[in-house]
């Protein structure tokens, strides 16, 4: 039983008497320091392995005497199992550096970091949001090594009660990938995104509407006529859209700094590729002439197609609404140009592997891909002015799809 020599009385009133420190004994260990500056701390002194040592117990105020008292009475209880207060201490602290490290949103934020060089700005924020809004509010403290599939479920099914069925599979995809790298990186040990197969409400992929070839003609002719209904710059950059072949949102982020107009080439910074690889577009005749138009309607814009605030480009839905005024509703996207080209292009006799580094499908190695940027030029340059020409010759009259020598 400690021996109490202390008052809360006397806690409060003492001060250091002038010394740098004083020490106030309450009996077993416990004592309170007081400093020349009025700070006053509870230590706790003990013998361990013939070795005198000592821990704090807390800040007075904070911590008052009776506290202080039942943290003695801990350390002693420690010590009467044999154990050392403070490495009992050390365990706890990193037990609880530990968890939290070995927290899914720990392990999933690092994941993020390690993988968002390798994404499109606007891929990396989606991932991040719909991480922060449909999985972290439920499971971010959770230990990743103590949640199970059912827990895992529960939290999924949630974005399905909204009937949003497609990102329901697309955040559970997430998170699969989160477990294998806590597996890889020792945090868990078992993968439980995969138990969940069959779980969710399928979700039939919709692929994005292109029209047939055969329609192109038609296509190109409402497209040419688009001023009557719309402005200039959407027609030209449907037009531009449709000799490039290149995504949406590549074409309305472009930059003049990007284009070699010298040498007939449009540079695509890997930073605003899909696969954040470099692209290089060469540039038709028609296309040229295109971006001569452009250049005038753009004026001092750093962009090729400014908005109303020419700080800024115009929206992703700018050129899907303008098809949807010329009746294509449902039937075509600014997407559907690249399906469209790689199917003539395809049947037209051009080397698939050229076709498909012209759509920038490039393999994912980062390495190979730094050194394929440039690959099949000479035949892509040669492909893009046929397509160009094919293009100016079925907006005359539909033909037979001239096959290439």
């Amino acid at each position: 039983m400690a021996t109490n020599l202390l008052s809360a009385a006397t806690c409060k009133n003492a001060t250091s008497n002038g010394a740098a420190i004083r020490k106030l004994h309450d009996g077993d260990g416990l004592y309170l320091w007081i400093y020349r500056d009025g700070r006053k701390y509870w230590r706790f002194r003990y013998w361990e392995a013939g070795k005198e040592k000592s821990l704090s117990a807390g800040v007075y105020p904070k911590v008052s005497l009776s506290d202080a008292r039942k943290k003695r009475d801990e350390f002693h209880q420690q010590l009467q199992a044999n154990l050392d207060p403070s490495a009992e201490r050390k365990a706890i602290n990193l037990r609880k550096k530990l968890a939290n490290t070995n927290s899914f949103e720990a392990v999933a934020l690092e994941w993020f970091n390690k993988q968002s060089h390798t994404w499109v700005d606007q891929h990396a924020k989606d991932v991040k949001r719909r991480l922060e809004n449909n999985i972290f509010p439920f499971l971010d403290k959770r230990p990743i090594d103590q949640i199970n599939a059912p827990e895992l479920l529960d939290t999924v099914r949630r974005i399905e009660t909204r009937g949003a069925h497609d990102l329901a599979h697309r955040v559970l995809q997430v998170c699969g990938q989160i477990f294998r790298y806590g597996i890889a990186t020792g945090r868990c040990t078992r993968n439980i995104a995969t138990d969940l197969r069959g779980a969710l409400t399928p979700h039939v992929k919709k692929h994005q509407s292109a029209i047939r070839s055969e329609e192109l003609p038609d296509l190109l002719r409402a497209i040419a006529s688009y001023d009557e209904v719309g402005d200039k710059q959407t027609r030209l950059a449907m037009q531009l859209l449709a000799q490039t072949f290149v995504r949406t949102n590549e074409l309305i982020g472009a930059v003049w700094s990007e284009f070699d107009l010298t040498n007939s080439l449009w540079v695509i910074p890997a930073e605003r590729m899909k696969m954040r690889t470099e692209h290089i577009v060469p540039l038709s005749r028609q296309a040229l002439k295109l971006l001569e138009e452009l250049k005038e309607i753009a004026g001092i814009s750093r962009f090729v197609f400014p908005g109303r605030n020419p700080s800024k480009p115009i929206s992703n839905n700018t050129m899907l609404f303008a098809l949807y005024r010329l009746g294509y509703k449902g039937k075509m996207t600014g997407h559907g140009f690249r399906a469209v080209a790689s199917t003539i292009l395809n049947e037209t006799g051009f080397k698939p592997d050229v076709i498909e580094r012209q759509l920038a499908h490039c393999e994912r190695n980062e390495v190979r891909g730094a050194y394929n940027r440039a690959e099949y030029l000479p035949e892509r340059k040669r492909m893009m002015q046929h397509w160009a020409d094919y293009l100016d010759s079925i907006l005359i009259e539909p033909k037979v799809i001239p096959i290439f020598g």
